[in-house]
């Protein structure tokens, strides 16, 4: 008896999984040869381990053919043809092709209906079979972006026009009263400004509730340099309100960032050092506010202290003020204090428009023996501009996409005895382009053009060096038109580091000692996120258009942004 009970454990334990698993088949067919291959097309799934996940199928086939336009269709009994073969027969019986749909026009707008539906009349619009679930579910977003989240579409009264055309009703069913943002409560960080929440996000009490355009409008806080979204927004309905929270985080946002180069003096071989010191402030007070202050001494004598300050949102209004504070000294030849005042108008995230005033003021230090170009005046300026960005937050190397900024500036240059009117043009651009997600290419351009009928040194451009055409020295270049483009393939060996390539071209005119020439600048660098902030590494020679290359005119800059 015990050697029984053993070989049967022995026999169970090697032939039941076998037994118990042993694959099911099923097999569809229709009611004629055409219908079978209409069903074959359908790529149904023949082999499965059970009876219930057979009659799972056949239920979901019979659910595309309805959408197909057959709505008759009917599946006969399960046959068990052996112990692994399964039969049904299904029968498509008529094919629909479309629908009449029937509405009311005082609960539906009809460009909504010609967004899905080539064939809109007076009463009712026609649609395809296969289109009638995607169709209803676009008018109900669109009944729910009007303020009624909770509508219901239904077709009502289905009943066949024609051998293949149905007709139906289609009912609606939403409150009377539309929903709108009663309260907006922040999560995480609750001293955020809320003036970004009405002018920059769009998003007030009173407005129209509408969950899908709320998400998309808040995703755009990824692009504020002070504050991140933790988790999508979510809503609390009641009976007689409607509440919308907003989870967000403070970011630091201060950042701190300084450069050192130095090259070799073509005239006394000496190596000579240029830095500057930049300091940016932002949100410090919970206003949106920003601060920046730079001071640069450079290799050719010259001083900058600049000082930019911008108040948004004044008075909870989308207008906000720009202010500006500018002090260059060249050597012992001249100072000269550019002092503006603009506000702007926030359109949207990405666009802002400027108006302002700018008062310009330079004194000649020199002797009044000398011989220069240079000459006390003051100048008025009236100033439009307007700004684009396009920010990519996801890039932690490179979080702005694309910039444009263009501004112009008209008026009149006062001296002793004499007025003179000028208009300025400025244009500063670039826009990265992603290959895939190490590769990219830099664009840049950037120039400027001083209209007058006579020039004095101390109002030219001055330009050259990293934040313009590199392989030069900082302001070197002093100009009354210049244009220029920086390029650069940039790979990205991870999230954290970059390498690149420099290739830069200028042109420039110099009204006074009438120049014209083209400017060429070549090399490589790279940078890398560390503990102490995003440090850089250039290297350019930079050549006129028929000089010959040489190595000494090669410069080196170094830089690190620190987040404060």
């Amino acid at each position: 008896m015990q050697k029984k009970i053993t070989s049967f454990l022995i026999i169970y334990v090697f032939f039941s999984t076998e037994v118990f698993c042993q694959n099911l088949t099923l097999n569809i067919t229709g009611k004629n040869e055409t219908e079978t291959q209409v069903i074959d097309a359908l790529n149904y799934l023949k082999t499965h381990k059970d009876v219930l996940s057979i009659t799972s199928e056949i239920a979901f086939i019979q659910q595309i053919i309805f959408k197909k336009g057959y709505i008759e269709n009917e599946a006969s009994e399960l046959l068990k043809i052996n112990d692994s073969l399964f039969s049904v027969k299904m029968s498509l019986n008529k094919k629909f092709n479309s629908i009449h749909i029937y509405y009311d026009n005082a609960l539906i707008q009809k460009q909504i209906l010609n967004k899905i539906s080539g064939h809109v009349f007076k009463d009712y619009f026609e649609l395809s079979f296969s289109e009638i679930e995607n169709a209803l579910n676009f008018i109900n977003s669109k009944i729910s972006e009007e303020g009624h989240p909770f509508s219901k579409l239904q077709l009502q009264n289905i009943k066949t026009e024609n051998d293949t055309i149905l007709k139906a009703n289609l009912r609606i069913e939403s409150s009377e009263e539309k929903r709108r943002i009663n309260n907006i409560i922040i999560k995480g960080y609750e001293k955020f400004p809320r003036s970004y929440l009405k002018h920059y996000l769009k998003i007030k009490k009173g407005q129209i509730f509408d969950l899908a355009s709320i998400k998309n409008k808040t995703e755009q806080l990824k692009d504020l340099q002070f504050a991140n979204q933790i988790k999508s927004p979510e809503v609390l309905f009641s009976k007689d309100s409607t509440s919308l929270y907003i989870y967000l985080k403070k970011s630091q946002s201060n950042t701190f960032d300084g450069f050192l180069g130095f090259g070799t003096n073509e005239n006394t071989n000496n190596i000579e050092f240029d830095g500057y010191l930049n300091l940016s402030l932002t949100n410090n007070l919970n206003f949106g506010e920003s601060f920046r202050l730079l001071y640069k001494s450079d290799e050719n004598d010259q001083k900058t202290f600049d000082i930019n300050a911008t108040l948004p949102y004044l008075f909870k209004t989308p207008i906000g003020a720009d202010f500006q504070l500018r002090i260059f000294k060249q050597d012992s030849s001249f100072t000269t204090v550019n002092q503006s005042v603009k506000l702007h108008y926030q359109i949207n995230s990405k666009h802002k428009v400027y108006a302002g005033l700018t008062n310009l003021e330079s004194n000649n230090l020199l002797s009044l023996n000398s011989v220069s170009n240079i000459s006390d005046y003051k100048t008025a300026f009236y100033t439009l501009a307007y700004q684009y960005i396009k920010p990519q937050a996801s890039n932690l190397l490179f979080p702005i996409n694309s910039q444009f900024y263009l501004e112009t500036n008209f008026g009149n240059r006062k001296q002793t005895n004499a007025s003179q009117k000028q208009t300025q043009l400025t244009i500063n651009a670039f826009k990265i382009f992603n290959l895939n997600q190490r590769n990219s290419i830099y664009t840049r351009i950037n120039g400027a053009v001083l209209s007058s009928d006579n020039y004095l040194e101390n109002e030219l451009y001055r330009f050259g060096g990293i934040n313009s055409i590199r392989g030069f020295e900082e302001n070197s270049l002093y100009a009354s038109l210049y244009g220029l483009i920086n390029t650069e393939y940039r790979y990205q060996v991870s999230n954290s580091i970059y390498i690149h390539s420099i290739a830069d071209a200028a042109y420039y005119e110099n009204q006074l000692t009438k120049t014209k020439e083209k400017l060429f600048g070549y090399g490589f660098g790279f940078g890398l996120i560390t503990k102490a902030g995003l440090f850089k590494f250039n290297y350019a020679n930079g050549k006129l258009q028929n000089q010959k290359f040489k190595l000494s005119n090669s410069k080196i800059h170094i830089s690190i942004t620190t987040t404060l």
